[in-house]
């Protein structure tokens, strides 16, 4: 275990497991892993292996014994049979049959119905009414003799999920841990490793709970296939529910007015759309009644108004990538033709963009310590009764402009983020102000797009100012900085403008191989994370033009992926440098720890030996890395480029797959959070340096 692990386990001893057993005990159950990690919960949630072991048979016999496969399902009635009696795990819903005036559930992959279960327990688990819970069930065969009765008597029903749980040491252990390792942790519980995520991503997975602990609240994702959209709502937890294909009826999601039975709004804290792009939708009362409860937390069928709390999740795939979208049409072209309505699309809270969401693969999922995932989701239930939506008031304020969903939105989004990381409802002012800044992104996203598709939008001026300075501090989205030349249309415009981004890349850069002809000039860029369009030629082009000898300074030359970039570097040094003429490259970096495995020093003959016959002079020293406190690049020419992450500056990429684009082109790579500073330098500074 490393450091976070131990503390984890120490902190929370018996309320955290290692995710990594989830897959080693699943099998082909196919159950949630709120479910499975009941289980573990029960028998594995300890740091001892011997224990680890004893308990993963258990949980393994348990579902060998008792968990119901669809194909096994006359066989397990062949044993109730036999045996009398039998405990399962199976997907019970119970209706209520008003000719017998007698409630009957249904067991799922059991493929029982009929059998006869008591008020009482009906009343204390109402979701067994309304799609249906995972339970622990006794279940007693007793053959009446006559064929209209069923033989199939429910003893006993113990939905999965725990009894009780002490929040107030929830939040006294939450003050044990900094903010990285609380978010990591929280990342950890998700199933996700944290070490394969920069902080904006990690805010992104987390974003993913609000609906968990957050009342009413509408949140929409669209994005590349199997980046983990629908995956949170299927299996996090208990109190969600995941409406497959997007079809759902007004009667099953609001009230059936012919039974008045409360639909799935009323029983769920979440319920989330699957696959909600695409083909066009059936029912437009739907999208009415959606717009309505949106907006008022409430509906009305016939004559009654309801009241209810389940928050609203939209996730769908899209068909083209972000600049086509801001090009031909808007971020919600996906979104089918009813629901592509300004009225309906304004009631959203917030916009994740998937597509800075990386594809899952297998290196992605923890092997770490996480909660148990229903703990942890009756932790998020249980603060869907705390409101920090003001939290950050005694810091900063909205700009004014901004329209009351436009608020609600922000401070929704501000209020569920603090109570993932943060449930105390304190946090320091910097905390809150990273917080603040993607909370307001991520309604500028909705509004900015809403502009596009109706004229009677107006822009919006979204940002705050701080109270002890009055500084203004203005938000934009990742995808406005990126691509500018498309960004910028709105409805009553009906055309796009082409402003320079900030940065200085124009938005092209992403999209066009052509090399950039912009000069060399004193400046500083700022890049965020999940930015795209950057290579080493738009960075170091117009300041390597002329150069014969180059010092680069980075300490972490070691691993494959970091002695790539070096080379990349030296191909870019290669398209600048005229065919009669050689360049010098010197690197100072420091040796691998690890000198027993390490293939730094093969990796650099390498390089060494392959750059030669195409006029590039390469050597390097190695130095203790205290010494070296700074990363930078200096060329003769008069510059020097500091770089605060070195050359890492790409995410993870297939290194290994030719048919990859990342693996082709670094323009095609997300970028890690870094910056840049150009600084011209005189023949004195470049002395110490050749």
């Amino acid at each position: 275990m490393n450091a976070l692990d131990k503390k984890i386990t120490t902190q929370f001893a018996g309320m955290v497991v290692r995710k990594d057993l989830v897959k080693t005990v699943k099998g082909n159950a196919i159950v949630p892993s709120y479910v499975l990690e009941y289980l573990l919960g029960q028998y594995c949630a300890t740091s001892d292996e011997d224990s680890i072991a004893s308990g993963i048979e258990t949980v393994r016999k348990i579902l060998r014994e008792h968990y119901v496969h669809r194909n096994e399902a006359n066989l397990v009635k062949s044993k109730i049979r036999e045996r009398g009696r039998l405990k399962v795990i199976d997907k019970i819903t119970v209706k209520l049959n008003d000719k017998r005036d007698a409630y009957e559930a249904t067991f799922a992959n059991l493929k029982i119905s009929g059998v006869l279960i008591d008020a009482d327990t009906v009343k204390s688990n109402q979701k067994l009414l309304v799609g249906g819970v995972w339970c622990l069930a006794d279940l007693e065969y007793q053959p009446a003799g006559e064929a209209n009765v069923v033989p199939w008597i429910l003893e006993k029903l113990k939905p999965i999920q725990i009894s009780h749980f002490d929040y107030d040491l929830y939040l006294e252990i939450r003050q044990e841990f900094s903010t990285e390792e609380w978010m990591d942790l929280m990342m950890q519980s998700m199933g996700l490793d944290p070490a394969e995520f920069g902080w904006r991503n990690k805010m992104i997975q987390l974003t993913r709970l609000i609906p968990f602990c957050e009342r009413n609240f509408n949140l929409i994702e669209m994005g590349p296939k199997g980046t983990g959209k629908s995956h949170i709502y299927s299996e996090f937890s208990p109190h969600g529910i995941l409406i497959s294909g997007g079809e759902v009826s007004v009667a099953k999601l609001f009230v059936n007015n012919a039974t008045k039975e409360i639909g799935l709004v009323g029983y769920w804290d979440v319920v989330a759309f699957d696959e909600f792009t695409g083909k066009k939708k059936k029912d437009q009362a739907l999208v009415d009644i959606l717009k309505n409860y949106m907006a008022n937390k409430s509906f009305s069928r016939g004559i009654d108004t309801i009241g209810a709390e389940a928050s609203m999740a939209f996730v769908g795939n899209t068909r083209h990538n972000v600049p086509y979208m801001l090009k031909h049409a808007d971020l919600f072209e996906p979104v089918p033709e009813q629901y592509h309505d300004a009225a309906f699309l304004d009631r959203l809270h917030f916009y994740i963009p998937g597509w800075e969401v990386e594809i899952i693969r297998d290196e992605m999922f923890s092997d770490g310590y996480g909660f148990v995932l229903d703990y942890l989701a009756e932790i998020l239930h249980h603060m869907r009764n705390f409101d920090y939506t003001q939290a950050y008031t005694e810091h900063f304020e909205l700009l004014p402009g901004l329209s009351t969903r436009d608020e609600s939105g922000i401070n929704k989004t501000f209020s569920g983020l603090m109570k993932v990381l943060f449930p105390g409802g304190e946090a320091p002012k910097e905390e809150m102000k990273k917080i603040l800044d993607f909370a307001i992104e991520g309604r500028k996203r909705v509004k900015d797009q809403l502009l596009r598709i109706d004229p009677t939008f107006d822009p919006v001026d979204f940002g705050y100012k701080e109270k002890t300075n009055g500084e203004i501090h203005r938000v934009k989205t990742l995808e406005e900085k990126v691509h500018p030349q498309h960004y910028y249309r709105t409805a009553k415009e009906g055309r796009g403008v082409e402003p320079e981004s900030e940065d200085g890349f124009s938005g092209v850069q992403s999209s066009s191989p052509e090399r950039t002809e912009k000069a060399a000039e004193e400046k500083h860029l700022t890049f965020e994370e999940n930015q795209r369009g950057v290579s080493f030629d738009n960075l170091f082009g117009p300041y390597l033009k002329g150069v014969s000898k180059i010092v680069i300074q980075d300490p972490f030359i070691r691993a494959f992926y970091q002695t790539r970039n070096l080379m990349e570097l030296l191909e870019t040094a290669l398209t600048y440098k005229p065919e009669a003429e050689e360049i010098s490259v010197h690197l100072i970096t420091s040796e691998d720890d690890d000198r027993e495995y390490s293939r730094q020093e093969e990796y650099l003959q390498q390089i060494k030996e392959n750059v030669e016959p195409a006029g590039i002079k390469f050597n390097w020293e190695y130095q203790d890395p205290s010494a070296i406190h700074a990363r930078f690049l200096v060329v003769d020419i008069g510059w020097k480029i500091s770089l605060d992450r070195g050359l890492d500056i790409f995410q993870r990429y297939e290194m290994n797959d030719a048919f990859t684009l990342a693996n082709r082109r670094q323009d095609q790579r997300a970028v890690k959070a870094f910056e840049v500073t150009y600084i011209r330098q005189n023949e004195e500074d470049l002395a110490s340096y050749f």
